[in-house]
């Protein structure tokens, strides 16, 4: 009796412990790639929590209510940056207004009733290389056809169309995949019940895509509000002391505006040149956790 009972406990001894060695390996493995994802988010932290802590060193002493608030004096060596955050907050309103529709319903088509042939391929081809053509591109291309030919002049209306343009491969590409991530069965089950295809893709398709589509959105009006070059060419002034009061009115602009300071003003005070960076950043930073607020609660609402 001994000895069959231990010829057949010899191998189960022999597969627990390859079991208990395989799992040794797969935890040290994990640590290692635990390890190296934690490396990696460091190396990508802690450098632009230094800049950022650095601007906000250099900067933050120059931001008050009269910086804020008041018009630039003194060849912009005093004075406050009121029309370069009024002209900001224009041109990412404009090119709000412009490419969201648009983009959008671009997106719909190309999700809900676009068929999947070699157009509809070449389409998404286009739309991807658009995204990553470069910004100066664009401004060249706003100063053609919107203050030359359509002779919008420069204008917050030539800049923001310019701006549109560029966002909007962004806000397709964001958006469309969005709408794909709806499961099938809301488009069954609204269709099942007698509801058509706009309605259907109107009060099920589009709520429930709604975080992906604003992430996208937002990725697009984030570009868009720290660009200089489009607005080089189209809409921004060099100093304008002075609010806008028309959409064919130039503008001031945050990011154009730190350039003029950094590099075609000599003897302008650092206090300054940092100051106007923190407050692109809020800027940006703002539009982010606003967007981060209403995803969340979109999210909170959704059935899947």
């Amino acid at each position: 009796m001994s000895g069959p009972a231990s010829r057949t406990t010899a191998p189960e001894s022999n597969a627990g412990r390859s079991f208990r060695a395989g799992s040794v390996q797969r935890r040290l493995v994990q640590r290692i790639g635990f390890g190296v994802l934690s490396l990696t988010a460091l190396a990508t932290v802690v450098p632009i929590t230094m800049v950022v802590g650095y601007i906000v060193q250099q900067g933050g002493s120059a931001v008050s209510w009269e910086f804020l608030s008041g018009l630039p004096r003194d060849g912009m060596r005093q004075g406050g940056i009121l029309p370069a955050i009024v002209g900001t907050f224009l041109l990412t309103l404009g090119t709000a207004v412009f490419s969201v529709p648009l983009g959008v319903a671009a997106a719909v088509y190309l999700a809900e009733y676009a068929q999947e042939n070699t157009l509809t391929r070449l389409i998404r081809v286009a739309i991807i290389n658009l995204a990553g053509i470069p910004s100066v591109v664009y401004g060249l291309f706003g100063l053609g056809l919107f203050v030359l030919f359509l002779r919008f002049g420069t204008s917050i209306l030539s800049a923001s169309l310019t701006l549109s343009i560029m966002t909007l491969p962004v806000i397709i590409s964001a958006a469309e995949e969005a709408l794909r991530a709806v499961p099938q069965s809301f488009r069954t089950v609204s269709v099942s019940l007698g509801g058509t295809r706009w309605q259907t893709i109107w009060r099920i398709v589009l709520p429930q895509a709604v975080p992906g589509i604003l992430t996208g959105v937002i990725l697009g009006l984030e570009r868009a509000a720290g660009e200089t070059a489009p607005i080089l060419f189209t809409g921004a002034a060099f100093f304008l002391p002075r609010l806008p009061n028309s959409p064919l009115d130039a503008t001031m602009a945050l990011p154009y505006h730190l350039f003029v300071i950094s590099t075609q003003v000599p003897g302008m005070p650092v206090q300054i040149q940092y100051g106007t960076a923190l407050v692109l950043i809020v800027f940006v930073l703002s539009m982010n956790l606003a967007a981060t607020v209403i995803r969340s609660r979109a999210r909170a609402r959704r059935q899947w």
